[in-house]
C-alpha cells in the first residue's frame, strides 16, 4: 500500500510539471536556467508555490520568453541571462540642405545603427526622416532658366574686327566726363564661350566655308563682344549658355541654319586659334 501511494505522489508530480512547466526559484532565469524564443508560457519561473495563496505583488510568477519584454514581465536578470541586446542608435545628423533652389522641396537627415539587435532585443527605430522645406533662391534659379530658354545669334567672326570702333573717334568716351561709370561694366570683360554642336540643321552644310563649323559634334569659339553685352542681362551676351546644358543657336546671315549645342567652358581668349580669333561673335 506505501508502495502504491509513493507511486501516485510521484505521478502527480510529474503531470504537475508537464501540465503547468513551473520552475519553482527565486524570480531568476539564470537559477531556473530558462531562455525561451519568442512567446511562451511554459517559460515561468514561479516565485512562490502555485497553491499558495499571496496577495504580495512581488510574488507574481516572471517570464523568461521574448515576450516578456514587451509585455513587460521579465525576470530581472532575463537581459543578462539570455544574452538580449537592444538596438542602438546614434544621435540624429543636422538636416540637410532643402533639395531644390526655388520652390516646394524635401530635407532629410539620418542617424546610424551602432549596435543591431540580437535575441529578440528591441529592434531598431527609424533612421531617415525627412521634412518639407522651400526653396529661397529663386532668382538665381529663374536667371538660369531664362537663359535656358536663349537662342545666341551668331555672326561670323570675320565681322568681329568691325565691331571695334576707333577709340580715338569715339565720341562716347568723352561723354563718360558727363555720365557717371556704371561700376558693372566698368568690371566686366569681353569673353570667349567655347561650345560643342549637338544639333545642327542640314541647310547649314550648303552655306560655305563660314558656316562649316556648325555641325554636329564640332567645337566652337563664340566671342561675346562689349557691342553685344546687355545692361538687363548683367553685362553679359544673349545666349551664352549654361554650363553642360543644351541651348539654342542661330545663324543671323541665315535663318535656316540653327541648331542646339552645349557650353563646354568659357575663358578670356578664345583657345580654338593660335592667335585667339573666334569662329563666331553673339549679336
Amino acid at each position: 500500500m506505501a508502495i502504491f501511494r509513493a507511486k501516485i505522489i510521484t505521478f502527480l508530480i510529474s503531470l504537475s510539471i508537464h501540465l503547468f512547466c513551473v520552475i519553482q526559484a527565486r524570480g531568476s532565469c539564470r537559477e531556473a536556467n530558462l531562455c525561451c524564443p519568442g512567446r511562451d508560457s511554459s517559460c515561468v519561473v514561479q516565485k512562490t508555490p502555485i497553491n499558495k495563496i499571496s496577495e504580495d505583488l512581488d510574488d507574481k510568477p516572471c517570464y523568461c520568453d521574448h515576450a516578456c519584454m514587451k509585455l513587460r514581465d521579465c525576470c530581472h536578470d532575463f537581459k543578462e541571462s539570455c544574452r538580449v541586446t537592444d538596438c542602438e542608435v546614434t544621435e540624429w545628423k543636422p538636416w540637410s540642405k532643402c533639395d531644390v533652389d526655388c520652390g516646394p522641396g524635401m530635407m532629410t537627415r539620418e542617424r546610424l545603427v551602432r549596435q543591431e539587435p540580437r535575441n529578440g532585443g528591441k529592434r531598431c527605430p527609424e533612421v531617415v526622416q525627412k521634412r518639407g522645406c522651400l526653396g529661397n533662391k529663386c532668382e538665381a534659379y529663374n536667371q538660369q532658366d531664362n537663359a535656358r530658354r536663349e537662342t545666341a545669334l551668331l555672326l561670323t567672326g570675320r565681322f568681329a574686327s568691325m565691331r571695334t570702333m576707333n577709340e580715338t573717334n569715339d565720341i562716347r568716351k568723352n561723354l563718360r566726363i558727363r555720365y557717371p561709370k556704371d561700376p558693372v561694366k566698368e568690371n566686366s570683360r569681353e569673353y570667349c564661350v567655347v561650345f560643342e554642336v549637338t544639333k545642327s540643321k542640314h541647310k547649314c552644310n550648303l552655306l560655305g566655308d563660314d558656316f562649316k563649323l556648325l555641325r554636329k559634334g564640332e567645337r566652337v569659339c563664340v566671342a561675346c563682344e562689349g557691342a553685344a553685352m546687355r545692361k538687363h542681362l548683367n553685362y553679359r551676351c544673349t545666349g551664352h549658355g549654361i554650363e553642360s546644358r543644351s541651348t539654342r543657336w542661330a545663324a543671323l546671315e541665315a535663318s535656316h541654319c540653327h541648331g542646339r549645342w552645349v557650353r563646354v567652358g568659357d575663358h578670356g581668349r578664345c583657345p580654338c586659334h593660335t592667335d585667339g580669333r573666334p569662329d563666331y561673335i553673339f549679336v
